[in-house]
């Protein structure tokens, strides 16, 4: 039997501002459900609980704003990831450290979205 990760779920304050992070830091398609809305990275996606969104069913304890951590893969060097961040006015708050993977060992950097979701992208490609 094979599986692969289809999406997980976080929980955000303000559609809004959610949606101006996720699409334009994170270049995620936004993908409207309903009352709310969805990011879609590719063939995953993370779906989103919210203000005027009754999910159901739900977690033993429901995900809060901020309670989630997600790991994107970089597609660079922690420099352009770093760069890339601070263009967008967002902190690093560690960073670059040396992280394992789906694809093995890298160096990531962590930053948070706007509800405080811990964030975090991990470089494979670490050539300056």
């Amino acid at each position: 039997m094979g599986v692969t990760l289809d999406h997980v779920v976080i929980h955000v304050t303000d559609w809004d501002r959610a949606t101006a992070f996720y699409r334009d830091v994170l270049g995620a398609e936004v993908v409207p459900r309903g009352a709310g809305l969805a990011f879609r990275f590719g063939a995953q996606q993370i779906n989103c609980h919210g203000p005027g969104v009754e999910a159901t069913p739900l977690a033993r304890v429901p995900v809060a704003p901020g309670g989630s951590d997600l790991c994107f893969a970089w597609e660079g060097t922690p420099e352009s990831a770093a760069a890339h961040l601070a263009a967008h006015d967002i902190p690093v708050e560690l960073g670059p450290v040396a992280r394992n993977g789906a694809r093995g060992p890298g160096l990531s950097l962590y930053f948070r979205d706007p509800d405080g979701t811990l964030l975090e992208f991990i470089c494979y490609d670490t050539s300056a």
